[in-house]
């Protein structure tokens, strides 16, 4: 009969949908007599899982029209899940009007799903606002605002929502958990993280391998690689979210060499990559110069097929960059097919940092002129431009329009450069002038500057008034107090050379160990001051002597811009240890 086969029917359309052969089941679809509620929402959710939002739309204006009394909660759930995409709002927006008209809302279901789709579209407050109104919200409903918040850089609103969650008297489920972990991973979060964490084991979740996948990355983004690891190792086959959760870890806490070292265990294992997994191990090239792993990922990204999109090529362009080759850098930028701020930011950085502030200045003004609006970041690296060239005019120009021109506030890196550029140029007095005007809290960071500056100048004045104010923020930063104490040593003031070495003293400030590192034959050498750990150390030892005993044979002598060092010769024996600490600290 006409009603089995439209159950037979809707029964092959579903199983073709399951089986992700859409295309099979529209045709199913198309060739069937009579078609009921089930068919079209079968239809539709069809659609939504392959992301097609558009053609799960046009069904369900086909539905309207051909029988509209057939629509339903679980054809508005259907249409509105496929709809939940970043593009589907204005398609989301007409389908909640229509659920109001009708009543749809007044299903648990079709809200969970309105609140879905606002948050996939980035519209919290509209979320909030079907949040709010609902009068059955169940756990799916919680997690659905949590998950949301989380997935819109709102972390705090994301925990604020899971506490309430569990006031009122719901039980997380593990979607709920996984949303609280991202949230945490987001800002830092450890310790509520590690709550988090205690409540799935509490609550049978951690099993789960998505969970345990958002363990790894949580632990990894909140710096406890160990823990991050431990999880890693309990997994007997590894995904590539796991590779690159871990990866990306080692990259967020300054171990580039052990990212390089798991990148390179991945390749062998021959998982292939995705764009973040790229990404974070060409800031590790970056960050460690190695210029040859680079390039070999550059391989990688062309054998792959990635292509050269926001995310990838900025990373590529600003490693060459960071490697100091800056012609392959701009070879990658100019062959990027759309170049967003952050493509813009990365080439005009290594312009900047690379001491070819001119060539910086020109592609900011190219930037503006092929309309991408700056951002911070791009003020940052334009005002370091200017302070390397000594443009101060300039940079006043620029600091200026971040306000007047694009509505932007200036932050504590912004007034940072505005201080190095008045310091670099001599203008020391208008420095001091203008960190004393400054409203926002900037605790030691601009009068360090100051100081750092008034030891190449020899202002002892200016430089004893930041050096003070230094002294009573309580700072922290050991070449404060050395490099104050020199001032007060050229002028011969022992009296209070004796106090800032106490106070040094007295706080527990050390100096931290100065570090280099070199790429040779694509292997990273690093040294530590004080360490003698490098396998060859022996050898690179003889051969400096050897080099020190030739300099001084050709009569070369040291050359200080620090005429007081010769002073604290005076200072007496009892402190020669701590004289060559100082005199080492000033003028590395």
């Amino acid at each position: 009969s006409a009603t089995s086969n439209v159950f037979v029917s809707t029964a092959l359309l579903s199983m073709y949908c399951k089986l992700d052969l859409v295309p099979d089941a529209r045709r199913v679809f198309d060739e069937m007599p009579l078609r009921n509620e089930f068919s079209w929402a079968a239809m539709v959710a069809g659609y939504a899982s392959t992301k097609c939002s558009e053609e799960a739309f046009e069904i369900f204006q086909l539905m309207l029209a051909e029988c509209p009394s057939q629509k339903n909660e679980f054809v508005a759930t259907a249409v509105l899940s496929a709809v939940s995409v970043p593009s589907g709002l204005p398609m989301g927006v007409q389908l909640h009007g229509l659920a109001v008209k009708d009543g749809l809302v007044v299903f648990v279901s079709v809200e969970n799903s309105l609140v879905t789709m606002y948050a996939k579209a980035g519209c919290m407050d509209a979320a909030l606002h079907v949040f709010a109104s609902s009068k059955e919200r169940n756990s799916i409903t919680w997690s659905a605002m949590i998950t949301g918040y989380a997935q819109n850089g709102n972390a705090e609103s994301a925990f604020r929502m899971f506490l309430q969650m569990l006031a009122a008297g719901f039980s997380p489920t593990e979607f709920t958990l996984v949303g609280v972990l991202n949230a945490c991973s987001d800002v830092g979060a450890l310790m509520e993280g590690k709550q988090t964490h205690g409540l799935m084991v509490k609550l049978g979740f951690e099993v789960q391998v998505y969970v345990k996948s958002a363990l790894v990355d949580m632990y990894a983004k909140c710096g406890c690689i160990t823990d991050a690891k431990e999880g890693f190792d309990q997994f007997h086959e590894l995904d590539i979210v796991l590779w690159t959760a871990m990866v990306a870890g080692h990259v967020q806490n300054g171990e580039y060499e052990e990212a390089l070292r798991l990148y390179a265990r991945m390749d062998k294992e021959g998982i292939i990559p995705t764009n973040l997994t790229i990404t974070s191990v060409l800031k590790a090239c970056a960050g460690l110069a190695a210029l040859e792993p680079g390039k070999q990922l550059h391989t990688q990204i062309l054998k792959f097929g990635f292509g050269l999109g926001s995310s990838v090529g900025s990373a590529l362009s600003t490693m060459y960059s960071k490697c100091g080759n800056l012609d392959d850098g701009t070879v990658v930028f100019r062959r990027m097919p759309h170049k967003d701020v952050i493509a813009w930011n990365s080439i005009i950085s290594g312009f900047s940092q690379n001491g070819r502030g001119n060539e910086a200045l020109d592609l900011f003004e190219e930037m503006k002129l092929e309309g991408t609006a700056p951002d911070h970041i791009t003020f940052i690296n334009v005002l370091c431009a200017c302070s390397h060239m000594g443009l101060v005019d300039r940079g006043w120009i620029y600091f200026r329009s971040m306000t007047k021109d694009y509505g932007l506030t200036p932050r504590l890196d912004h007034y940072a450069c505005m201080v190095d550029i008045l310091s670099r140029a001599g203008m020391l007095n208008e420095a001091k002038d203008f960190i004393e005007s400054i409203s926002i809290d900037h605790g030691t960071c601009l009068w360090r500057i100051l100081l750092g500056a008034c030891r190449s100048i020899r202002d002892f004045d200016v430089g004893a008034y930041a050096g003070e104010q230094l002294m009573e923020l309580g700072t922290g930063d050991s070449s404060a107090y050395i490099l104050l104490s020199n001032i007060y040593a050229a002028q011969r003031k022992w009296t209070d050379v004796e106090r800032v070495r106490h106070l040094m003293r007295s706080r527990g400030v050390s100096k931290d160990p100065g570090c280099s590192w070199v790429e040779l034959n694509s292997k990273i050498h690093v040294f530590v001051v004080g360490e003698q750990q490098h396998p060859e150390a022996e050898n690179i030892n003889t051969e400096l002597r050897r080099l020190a005993k030739h300099m001084k044979d050709e009569g070369y002598r040291p050359t200080s811009k620090f005429s007081w060092e010769e002073e604290l010769d005076t200072l007496g024996e009892s402190h020669e240890e701590d004289q060559f600490e100082l005199i080492s600290a000033v003028s590395s």
